[in-house]
């Protein structure tokens, strides 16, 4: 089943400031979010943040966070970016 990713205008636009490789390093993670779902343990420091919300670190510096409704195959990225200012 291929999950359908959206992402936020918001990280859209930060993703054009981010370094090339964590810029790679994102759509890598978007394309297994796409083929495998919302839960990515083989992605360093992935953990469930509550609430159908989910995290991992891109690198050491940056991270990517997301939500999966239950039962539906739309999984949003929200935020990309510094792990400093992460939202969780």
């Amino acid at each position: 089943m291929k999950y359908k990713i959206r992402i936020k205008k918001k990280v859209a636009r930060r993703l054009s400031k981010l370094p090339g490789d964590v810029r790679k390093l994102f759509f890598l993670l978007a394309a297994d979010l796409q083929t495998d779902g919302p839960i990515q343990k083989s992605w360093r420091n992935f953990s469930p943040l509550g609430g159908g919300r989910y995290h991992c670190h891109l690198n050491y510096r940056y991270v990517a966070c997301w939500t999966w409704r239950n039962h539906e195959i739309v999984i949003e990225v929200y935020y990309a970016g510094s792990r400093e200012k992460a939202p969780y």
